[in-house]
């Protein structure tokens, strides 16, 4: 993991995982003991419209989470190793490179942000930031797991006409991105949210329009 030759437009988000704390990140935070471990790789590429994040849309017809956009990531694998000791780090490229094909060694790990809990999954996941640093071809490696991968300039992300709250059933109310043709919420749309606050990149925005999710969501 190494800072070493980020883009000068990264630094507020590396400054910011170095010092943020789990609870400024999420009210649910892992249990004491308990929970799989898991990760996601938080991918900050330079596209045409300059700086970009590399987003997956999950198949329509998986069992959980169908349809929802998220970080490429998935749960630690014995392979991977200890998570105290770069198996969390290796587990989020080993499941972007399976999920979206990416070259894990174009990517630069630069930090990673507390561990946080998804209570619906009982996951406990560990968002790991890279730097596109290397560019490469990125597809839907298993189309009956993954309906596509895209990526969303920042520039939309901060663009307060593509920024909504989500309001599920359930009474769960949290920030959404209405970009690329699909709406993220949930977990990845809460770190997405954050990450903007903490580097300084959130513009005011409308935290009245909302957006209903159904019970299917």
């Amino acid at each position: 993991m190494s800072e070493e030759g980020l883009p000068g437009w990264l630094e507020p988000v590396a400054r910011a995982a170095r010092s943020v704390a789990p609870e400024q990140l999420s009210r649910f935070l892992p249990p004491e003991t308990g929970g799989r471990q898991a990760a996601v790789l938080v991918l900050f590429g330079e596209g045409a419209r300059g700086p970009e994040l590399l987003l997956m849309e999950r198949a329509g017809s998986l069992r959980s989470h169908a349809g929802q956009p998220s970080f490429p990531g998935g749960a630690l694998d014995p392979e991977d190793g200890d998570p105290e000791d770069g198996g969390l780090l290796r587990a989020a490229l080993r499941e972007a490179e399976e999920e979206t094909g990416l070259d894990p060694a174009g990517v630069q790990v630069f930090g990673v942000l507390p561990r946080l809990y998804i209570p619906v999954s009982a996951f406990v996941v560990t968002p790991v930031l890279g730097w596109w640093r290397s560019p490469s071809p990125f597809r839907a490696v298993d189309p009956a797991e993954t309906a596509r991968v895209f990526t969303v300039p920042v520039a939309d992300l901060t663009d307060p006409a593509h920024r909504v709250t989500a309001v599920h059933p359930s009474g769960f109310r949290g920030p959404a991105f209405a970009v690329e043709s699909t709406l993220v919420w949930g977990f990845t749309a809460g770190v997405i949210d954050r990450i903007l606050h903490f580097a300084g990149w959130e513009r005011p925005w409308d935290r009245e329009k909302s957006v209903p999710l159904d019970w299917r969501a």
